[in-house]
């Protein structure tokens, strides 16, 4: 069983085998129909194709981040049309060192499904070995699927009002230091970060190979950030899973997910907002 990462050769090599089901999740932000077409144009063998926006989120609210948890109901019933069974090992690849990936890592894991993996390296390193691509639609039989989710395994934007002040929690923002400082913002209304929280941009994750870095130096890098309650933040709830997941690799268990994030916590104008390095 995976739960973390998996290698592009051990993926090449179960690609025949009925057990092993995959999940493209390419997506662009600024085109939101750019993975889908880039997965008609190829894609790993079997890998069926999974949206952020409309498989992997529900609609934005006037009161939420840009990205809230999808339905679980409706999330996995397409699971099991995708062919997901509770016993099949999950591999999910994008285009991007794996930073929407995780978003679809976090949900089956959130929906109680541990066997789930991301392709270390995504489809770039897939394509740079030069192993099999596939233009051809995909036609699963039903899986027998069905989602528990865990809602111990994140947390409301009023949990982190409370714990953003207690010394034995921490807020992990996986943004750019740019974002973070709100020296540069892009994507939400207003830049900065929660305060008190601590800025580990999921980048530092990855190494020249664009594929994550050895456990033990994921455990250097995450031991002096970690407290007793760690939480992980970002823009919408999406990135924030990397840096989770670099945890998880590390072997750092037990960290939750901040599901709004910077985009919810910013929609009342009377939460406190810092700017600058810390």
């Amino acid at each position: 069983m995976y739960r973390t990462i998996v290698a592009t050769k051990t993926l090449n090599a179960q690609l025949a085998n009925p057990d092993w089901v995959v999940f493209d999740c390419r997506f662009n932000i600024a085109d939101k129909q750019a993975g889908l077409r880039a997965y008609k144009e190829g894609h790993i063998p079997g890998a069926r194709y999974v949206s952020l926006d409309d498989d992997l989120s529900s609609p934005a609210t006037d009161s939420s981040g840009r990205h809230p948890l999808p339905d679980p109901r409706v999330i996995g019933d397409k699971l099991a049309a995708w062919g997901l069974n509770h016993s099949s090992q999950a591999v999910v690849y994008d285009q991007s060192i794996g930073s929407i990936a995780v978003r679809m890592w976090w949900v089956l894991r959130w929906l109680g499904h541990r066997a789930v993996a991301v392709l270390d390296g995504g489809i770039d390193k897939w394509a740079d070995e030069e192993l099999p691509m596939d233009g051809a639609p995909v036609h699963p039989e039903r899986g027998d699927f069905e989602g528990r989710p865990d809602d111990d395994a994140w947390v409301s934007t009023a949990d982190v009002e409370s714990l953003r002040l207690d010394p034995e929690a921490v807020v992990i923002d996986a943004r750019s230091a740019a974002r973070f400082s709100g020296e540069q913002e892009e994507v939400d209304r207003i830049g900065g970060h929660i305060p008190g929280s601590v800025n580990h941009p999921l980048t530092r994750n990855i190494g020249d190979d664009g594929c994550f870095l050895p456990a033990e130096e994921l455990r250097a890098l995450y031991e002096p950030l970690r407290k007793p309650a760690t939480i992980h933040s970002c823009g919408s709830g999406v990135t924030a899973s990397h840096n989770m997941l670099a945890m998880e690799i590390a072997g750092l268990k037990d960290s939750k997910l901040y599901v709004g994030s910077w985009s919810e916590w910013i929609r009342s104008p009377h939460r406190p907002v810092a700017t600058g390095e810390d």
